[in-house]
């Protein structure tokens, strides 16, 4: 079966990313990027910090999927461990959403 592929605003497709928690691809839009800030693994929901992003769905279920997988050396291609504290935070905030920011 195919995946219907999820326009923008524009009409163009928009891009599609794998969640480093549950494996399932999603729209771009629909995931929170993450990016490494020396060994801090922060949020990005305007997606606009420079680095390497790896891509969760902003709820509890993948994020414990992440951190029991031990995805973040991978994620990031990095042999260090990385503090996601700031993370943990991000998604257990009330005001969780995706970035959104304007194109």
């Amino acid at each position: 079966m195919r995946q219907r592929v999820r326009m923008d605003s524009g009409g163009r497709p928009s891009p599609v990313r794998t969640c480093v928690g549950c494996r399932s691809r999603a729209a771009q839009s629909d995931l929170l990027r993450l990016v490494v800030d020396g060994v801090m693994v922060v949020p990005d929901p305007a997606r606009r910090l420079p680095g390497r992003g790896a891509y969760l769905h902003p709820n509890h279920r993948c994020w414990e999927q992440a951190e029991r997988r031990k995805v973040w050396k991978r994620a990031f291609r990095s042999a260090e461990g990385f503090d996601t504290s700031q993370v943990a935070a991000h998604i257990a905030a009330p005001h969780v959403g995706v970035g959104g920011g304007s194109r």
